[in-house]
């Protein structure tokens, strides 16, 4: 089950756009999900609207975050600020499960859909955030860190530099 679910119905498609904003137990189950200190807050408007068989989403998602520096393990907080454009189609598109598929940009965001033509938003959202984290962002102290733990070296020589030198000794 979705930690932040949001179910429509390619029956019922709401005509004006959606804001779905996640309540403080989704965003803590969230951050759970995706390793991140807090999720402290998550909202996307978005446009549903049907073509065919399929259901076109557009809109922005915004979050903003607390994550771990990747250096230094500080907090570092983040805005997110994405474009959502996703297409919800119905189910066994093209080819087999085990057939590999060659997909054009057009299909990169392509969710299947339930038997009964309902999709969860909220989930397809939830997924567009993890998309949009840096799992290697750092912080202002990551320099600092890295020098700290000896992964900056000071010599511009570099590690190499030690081994010339004993190779020049005399024996």
């Amino acid at each position: 089950m979705s930690e932040f679910t949001r179910p429509y119905d390619l029956r019922h498609l709401p005509t004006e756009p959606v804001e779905l904003i996640a309540t403080p137990d989704e965003r803590a189950q969230l951050a759970g999900r995706f390793g991140l200190v807090s999720v402290d807050a998550m909202a996307a408007t978005i446009t549903l609207k049907p073509e065919g068989q399929s259901v076109r989403a557009n809109g922005r998602l915004t979050a903003q975050i607390v994550q771990s520096c990747a250096v230094s393990g500080e907090d570092l907080p983040v805005t997110i600020d994405e474009p959502v454009a996703l297409r919800f189609i119905p189910p066994g598109g093209p080819g087999t499960p085990d057939e590999e598929l060659e997909l054009d940009s057009n299909q990169l965001d392509d969710i299947e859909m339930e038997a009964q033509g309902s999709f969860d938003l909220g989930e397809a959202l939830a997924q567009s955030l993890a998309l949009a984290i840096d799992p290697f962002a750092v912080g202002p102290n990551a320099e600092a860190a890295r020098r700290k733990s000896g992964l900056l070296d000071p010599d511009p020589a570099g590690p190499f530099a030690a081994l010339a030198a004993l190779k020049q000794q005399p024996d």
